[in-house]
């Protein structure tokens, strides 16, 4: 097939390389120049250190010829950023496949739900599950999913990306896998403060596990299948972005509970984790849903309102006793 990654960050590129392993003809588009040049080199020390690149995939900075004729588009947008990319794909004839974890503040959406209005498509489908990128792109063995509310293009989609270590498992329940993808980030920051502050093992299993039946409260009221957070997309992918040193979401919340503030933290790295912006849009959803969600509230309080970590953690403690759900 002729595929076109839109967006050329370190996610985008690993699985544009895989498509091309794969023999598929690709095309990278970015409105950075520059780093599109620095991907035709065949590395990119910055985003995939010490993986070998393609030199034959195309890029492009043109939005509409990187689109044009291509048989499939996977959109690796930031999701601050996916509804303006989504709205100027309205008649695309080829699959589009999101690879962005979020949820959009205004609306609450996910980003099929956001391409699905604007794009009127009836071949949508996302892919999320336990993956960093340098590791996929190193051929490390990783297994996610693909969810589509088709499963003939949950199927090809299979198809395209399935590789002897890329193993991908199949989906309808697809706002069950985009909501376990974005909502995972957000404890991710609650699991790094918890290191930050010193605690261990005990403290993180305990705040993971609880944490999974909220983020499954969240996403059935809005929608999703609930055995699909027991899947890859839920807690495969939580697992990972919780415990892994290599997680940038856990990374900030590290650096909140040793005590850095997020106006220090947004200075050095302006590009904050996809979990900041999800904290704001799931603490949203949370309240127009209904649905107590104690661990998400605690981490927004801390990312939004400047609450103290050490605060953060004795009042989840310290809430009334109840039943396990």
């Amino acid at each position: 097939m002729n595929i076109t990654i839109l967006g050329a960050g370190a996610w985008g590129a690993s699985l544009g390389k895989v498509l091309h392993d794969n023999g598929h003809a690709v095309t990278l588009w970015d409105r950075n120049a520059d780093l599109l040049t620095e991907l035709k080199q065949g590395h990119s020390e910055r985003l995939l250190p010490g993986v070998k690149l393609p030199v034959d995939w195309q890029t492009e900075t043109d939005f509409q010829t990187a689109n044009s004729g291509r048989d499939c588009l996977v959109l690796a947008i930031p999701s601050q950023f996916f509804r303006d990319v989504a709205a100027k794909l309205k008649g695309h004839p080829g699959i589009l496949v999101s690879v962005t974890k979020g949820i959009e503040f205004e609306t609450g959406e996910t980003m099929s739900r956001i391409l699905l209005a604007q794009t009127t498509s009836d071949k949508v489908a996302a892919l999320s599950g336990p993956s960093f990128a340098r590791e996929v792109a190193l051929g490390i063995p990783t297994t996610v999913s693909v969810a589509s509310e088709s499963d003939a293009t949950a199927h090809t989609v299979q198809g395209l990306f399935h590789r002897p270590e890329f193993r991908i498992y199949r989906s309808t329940d697809i706002l069950g896998v985009e909501y376990g993808g974005a909502l995972k980030n957000v404890i991710a920051v609650g699991a790094g403060v918890s290191d930050g502050l010193g605690y261990g093992d005990n403290t993180k299993a305990g705040l993971v596990t609880r944490a999974l039946s909220e983020m499954r409260r969240l996403g059935v009221a809005c929608g999703a299948q609930p055995e699909t957070f027991s899947g890859l997309s839920g807690l495969g992918d939580l697992m990972l972005t919780c415990f892994s040193k290599q997680s940038r979401n856990r990374d900030l919340g590290e650096r909140l509970g040793r005590g850095e503030t997020m106006a220090a933290i947004q200075a050095s790295h302006p590009k904050l984790a996809e979990g900041y912006p999800t904290a704001r849009s799931a603490h949203r959803l949370a309240k127009e849903k209904k649905i107590a969600t104690p661990i998400i509230d605690e981490v927004y309080a801390m990312l939004y309102e400047s609450k103290n970590p050490k605060l953060a953690v004795r009042d989840l403690i310290s809430r009334a006793f109840k039943a396990e759900d």
